[in-house]
């Protein structure tokens, strides 16, 4: 297994604690940079979930996150959030078209707290709609743009950030938790610190989807090694319950984002396609209005499961 000399592999067991061994699925690399190495994703013939092993330690693994890595820049304040400053048309538009992205619960207005806020989008407009809001994240170049908005964003992880005073009504976490050294550890640390009503709403990559099946290795959302977990709706429940937590509603997300892209690696191969693979490759951050014509199928492959992104509401359990 080849590798860059400055990132260090380390073994990791089922964190549901199973000892039925595993399963190779596939060997890939870092498709999305083109960084050394070459790495595995198992199966645990206990659980069934999936996961990156060997991986880079939690010392190394910023290898594979370059400064331009696009979660920590991709991230432009739009200053009007609110959806009443859009034109008519476009607030219809909106309600028309439910993509399930960003989908929250129906709640009250209270304490907020955003895991890999990045540099404050998703933030600053719950601010704008009266949310009483933190964030934590490790780029420190992200954080301190969020700092500039005025936002309150802790520079570092869930690991080293103290209990808060007072307790959050939501926690949110976009496309955060498949990154996760310690997903078990960090979901119990969030429900310490949240309200006893409040809600965890987490948005991740489906890897019981058809486009994985379909591209494997070259699937656009596995962007290994710095995916180190690839959940199911079936293992991400188990992953949820066993830190305290109870999924109440899950979603499976109405766009094609990973699909398109992985098209992208799939022509990145070819001789003859080639050409096509760039644009495509660059779907999921520039597809504007393709969403919408691409609507119609990501609609019904979502009522099936099989869209590429999901979508999932939880609550604590009871004791």
């Amino acid at each position: 297994m080849t590798k860059d000399k400055s990132v260090h592999l380390e073994n990791c067991p089922c964190p549901l604690g199973c000892k039925d061994g595993d399963e190779i699925v596939l060997v890939g690399h870092d498709r999305l940079y083109g960084l050394a190495g070459e790495f595995q994703v198992v199966r645990c013939l206990g659980c069934g979930l999936m996961r990156t092993n060997p991986r880079p330690t939690p010392e190394t693994i910023g290898f594979y996150y370059p400064e331009d890595y696009g979660p920590f820049r991709g991230t432009r304040v739009n200053l009007s959030t609110s959806d009443k400053t859009l034109p008519r048309w476009k607030q219809i538009v909106r309600k028309l078209f439910r993509f399930n992205t960003r989908l929250l619960p129906n709640m009250k207005v209270g304490r907020l707290l955003e895991v890999g806020c990045a540099s404050g989008a998703f933030i600053y407009k719950m601010a704008s709609l009266g949310w009483d809001v933190e964030g934590i994240e490790l780029s420190a170049g992200a954080a301190n743009a969020a700092r500039a908005l005025g936002l309150n964003v802790h520079i570092g992880s869930v690991e080293t950030f103290s209990r808060p005073a007072r307790s959050y009504d939501l926690i949110v976490g976009w496309m955060v938790l498949e990154h996760l050294h310690d997903p078990v550890g960090v979901l119990k640390k969030l429900a310490s610190w949240a309200d006893t009503e409040g809600w965890l709403v987490l948005s991740m990559p489906n890897a019981n989807s058809l486009e994985f099946r379909l591209f494997k290795e070259k699937w656009y959302a596995l962007q290994l090694p710095t995916h180190l977990y690839h959940f199911t709706p079936q293992t991400i429940r188990m992953v949820l319950e066993r830190a305290g937590w109870k999924v109440e509603r899950l979603f499976h997300q109405r766009v094609l984002y990973n699909l398109i892209a992985s098209l992208g690696y799939q022509f990145e191969d070819s001789r003859f396609l080639s050409p096509l693979a760039k644009p495509l490759i660059s779907f999921p951050e520039n597809s504007g209005y393709w969403n919408y014509i691409l609507y119609p199928v990501a609609y019904l492959l979502s009522t099936v499961g099989q869209t590429g992104r999901m979508t999932l509401w939880a609550r604590k359990a009871d004791d």
